[in-house]
């Protein structure tokens, strides 16, 4: 198996490619790492390739990383950039507000005060569920211009909107839906695009896409995470 540098390498070549295809340019588009059950040997190898920006999904994973690996939030410190990209609980903004720098899944107004008291000045994407689908979070097409207001009156950075197209169905309407909501309320920012299709993400203006197994292999259960 190829090591964590090569499929780096091959991931940010992929993005490259895609982002020639469209016009892009390369640096348009971060690569954030998704960490989710990944050991801490592995992130330590990404880290090594240059890998800055890495994603969790899970509160106590990141803050477990994080006190290993260090953390550069909000401009500070000397350790990775670490994004939250799971679904966001209440109780859960203090703790990690330390450690992330970016917040992806932002779906609901109550989450502005906290986000304010605890992360000031911290910038964040609004989650959109364009694929109505009540498993999942974030929030209604219909309601991200109010919560962007919400949160921009809280003195929140919106850098822009995220997304997660429906399991098993073609991504590429759903990103280019995400696009062109964002245009409607002026954000240039769009977190969008995984392992199985960052690149038409790309192709639809993603500025971040998402990756895990194609960087750290097929994801591990039950693992001790400092194996």
């Amino acid at each position: 198996m190829s090591s964590v540098a090569e499929r780096i390498a091959e991931v940010r070549g992929r993005i490259a490619s895609a982002a020639a295809r469209v016009g892009r340019a390369p640096s348009e588009v971060t690569l954030v790492a998704v960490t989710k059950t990944v050991g801490v040997p592995a992130i330590g190898e990404a880290i090594a390739a240059g890998q800055a920006h890495l994603g969790e999904n899970r509160a106590q994973e990141l803050l477990g990383k994080a006190a290993i690996l260090g953390a550069s939030a909000a401009g500070t410190g000397t350790g990775p950039v670490w994004h939250f990209i799971g679904r966001l609980q209440r109780n859960k903004v203090k703790m990690l507000a330390p450690h992330v720098a970016w917040w992806h899944s932002i779906d609901r107004p109550e989450l502005a005060g906290l986000l304010a008291r605890h992360a000031p000045g911290v910038s964040v994407y609004v989650e959109v569920n364009l694929g109505d689908e009540p498993q999942k979070g974030g929030c209604d097409p219909g309601a991200a211009a109010r919560l962007v207001g919400v949160l921009t009156d809280a003195g929140i950075g919106v850098e822009g909107l995220m997304t997660i197209p429906p399991e098993g169905e073609e991504s590429r309407p759903y990103f280019g839906r995400l696009r062109d909501l964002a245009d409607r309320l002026g954000l240039r920012g769009l977190s969008m695009g995984m392992t199985t299709d960052f690149e038409t993400a790309v192709e639809e203006g993603a500025t971040v896409v998402r990756v895990g197994s194609a960087i750290f292999g097929p994801r591990r259960t039950g693992a001790d995470l400092r194996r």
